[in-house]
């Protein structure tokens, strides 16, 4: 006997039963994928042990992501069905969506396809086909590529460490999207589409807005970065991982190496022209962006570059204008919001700035953390021409500086935006670069486990939303800090701190979707990586030696 508790109830279970049948039909389609003895599992998977599952809606992360995977499954497969000559892209774009381009030459999507595809998926969701898991041989899966002409699927297959292949079946389409799937087609009625040239947009429900779809904000600044790094994906021949592991096959690493690290100081060339050429009008320089984004050792970089053309930048701490703790606002648990705008002393701030440009001298306050006290810091006076550089979440928040004219501001925003697939239906998440970084990071710098960070990033993704994100539209030059090699240098320092977290634990069903797509990733000696890359704020081994929070 099969003793199951699920929904308030305890079922007992004589034979192998899936997880779907036990939920009621007319509250089927409310859940999309589950936990089983925490461990995630598809809503067809059987149960064949005593366990306790927890179904999960569009308000979890690990349900939308699942919802957002079966998507790009129906993208596709209705393209498939409508052009089957149609190679197309799948890439994270703009307003949390997918964007969907074709790589066939000469041809382009307009508003006429978008309609055509929309009722097509409408009538794939309606039929409510269901999606079968089945396993293959990699031999097996190889030929199945070949006549679909899936060319970047054979080239990733390589990789794969394991013997089998684990594709879908839905009325006779065959593919794999590197996840769990939902049940079937029926479960994937909530998308919106629209044309955004030369492709289209897609997008699908969000956990952080409790299972809604989001308005769909342009970001013109966001994905003329994104186009670029496509681009730049392209040029150094690693828009794909297997291309990109080609590199350390073929023994062409240090090129690579070197192509990247170039890009970067082509950028801050280019950062240090444009803030030279008006230098007699800049006086603050207002650097932000997402946790992880490499930002410190971005600004002791931009401090180098600026020094080589006779600017000497000095450098203050927002951090050091916290008010102390007991003064802080509350978030929504009653506890000190220090991630809000007003923990921090923004008169004084305000003042300091003003007083300095104006030629004054000041006491920088110097913020202890122990006591959560401020302090009383060195006394400092600039020059005529030396800019200001602060660096931190609110950076780019006008209200942090309106003391300050808009014209002596220049605001760069700074994250890394990778454009690269594992292949063309499958792309790499941009927030779980970052993540990644941030567990490699905490454990060398603080010895902080894998879990507490991972427990910690839903926290850190909410304040981006709330005073970051907001502001990034506003920037003068967007830095973008992705290294393309980088995971293959990050991949054995964040194995092994995935790999301690214990399978109990509330974090291993992330954990385990972090091994698995850092498995496809060849390793490349951090020997070859420069001791002033923006890399080196993560693995160690900086001539900076700093390390950002």
């Amino acid at each position: 006997m099969i003793t199951v508790k699920m929904l308030n109830q305890t079922f007992e279970l004589e034979n192998k039963t899936p997880i779907l049948s036990l939920i009621p039909v007319e509250d089927r389609k409310k859940y999309y994928v589950a936990k089983v003895n925490n461990r995630l599992r598809e809503l067809t998977y059987e149960l064949s042990f005593d366990c306790e599952v927890e179904l999960l809606d569009l308000s979890n992360s690990d349900a939308t992501k699942v919802y957002e995977t079966s998507l790009r499954y129906l993208v596709v497969m209705a393209i498939s069905r409508l052009h089957p000559e149609y190679d197309v892209r799948l890439s994270y774009n703009v307003s949390r969506s997918i964007f969907c381009q074709l790589l066939n030459p000469n041809l382009t999507l307009d508003n006429d396809f978008v309609g055509e595809l929309r009722a097509e998926m409408k009538k794939i969701v309606a039929a409510d086909y269901p999606l079968t898991r089945k396993i293959f041989t990699k031999e097996e899966a190889l030929e199945i590529y070949k006549k679909q002409h899936a060319q970047d699927k054979i080239d990733i297959l390589q990789f794969r460490p394991e013997k089998n292949v684990h594709m879908y079946e839905c009325d006779g389409y065959l593919n794999y999207m590197f996840g769990y799937m939902v049940p079937s087609t029926g479960y994937l009625s909530q998308f919106k589409l629209r044309h955004y040239n030369p492709g289209f947009i897609i997008q699908y429900p969000r956990s952080e807005i409790e299972g809604i779809i989001p308005d769909f904000e342009e970001a013109s600044m966001f994905g003329k970065t994104l186009k670029l790094a496509h681009g730049w994906a392209k040029i150094c021949e690693a828009d794909t991982v297997a291309k990109m592991n080609r590199h350390v096959k073929e023994d062409t690493t240090i090129d690579f190496i070197n192509m990247c690290e170039t890009k970067h100081n082509n950028m801050l060339c280019e950062l240090g022209e444009t803030i030279e050429k008006d230098i007699e009008n800049i006086r603050l320089i207002a650097i932000a962006g997402p946790s992880s984004s490499g930002k410190t050792t971005f600004s002791n970089r931009l401090r180098v570059e600026l020094m080589s053309r006779g600017i000497h930048p000095v450098r203050i701490s927002i951090d050091d204008y916290y008010l102390p703790k007991s003064a802080a606002p509350l978030d929504e648990n009653g506890n000190p919001d220090l991630e809000h705008i007003e923990a921090l002393d923004i008169e004084l701030f305000n003042n300091h700035m003003l007083s300095l440009i104006q030629g004054k001298e000041i006491t920088l306050p110097k913020f202890n953390f122990k006591t959560g006290e401020r302090e009383q810091g060195e006394r400092i006076k600039i020059e005529p021409k030396q800019p200001i550089i602060i660096e931190g979440i609110h950076a780019l928040n006008d209200t942090l500086t309106s003391s300050i004219p808009k014209h002596q501001k220049f605001k760069i925003y700074i994250a890394p935006q990778i454009q690269i697939n594992l292949d063309n239906h499958n792309p790499i998440s941009l927030t779980e670069i970052r993540l990644l970084r941030r567990i490699v990071r905490d454990k060398k710098y603080r010895n902080t486990s894998a879990e507490k960070t991972i427990a910690m990033w839903p926290s850190v993704r909410k304040g981006e939303f709330k005073w970051i994100y907001p502001h990034q539209e506003g920037a003068n030059f967007v830095f973008n800090s992705e290294l393309t090699y980088e995971l293959c240098v990050m991949k054995k320092y964040a194995l092994p701190s995935l790999r301690e977290i214990p399978d109990d634990s509330a974090y291993a069903i992330q954990a385990n979707r972090l091994i698995k797509f850092l498995k496809y990733f060849k390793d490349i000696d951090d020997t070859y990586v420069p001791c002033n890359s923006l890399l080196r704020e993560f693995i160690g081994g900086s001539c900076f030696k700093e390390v950002n929070d």
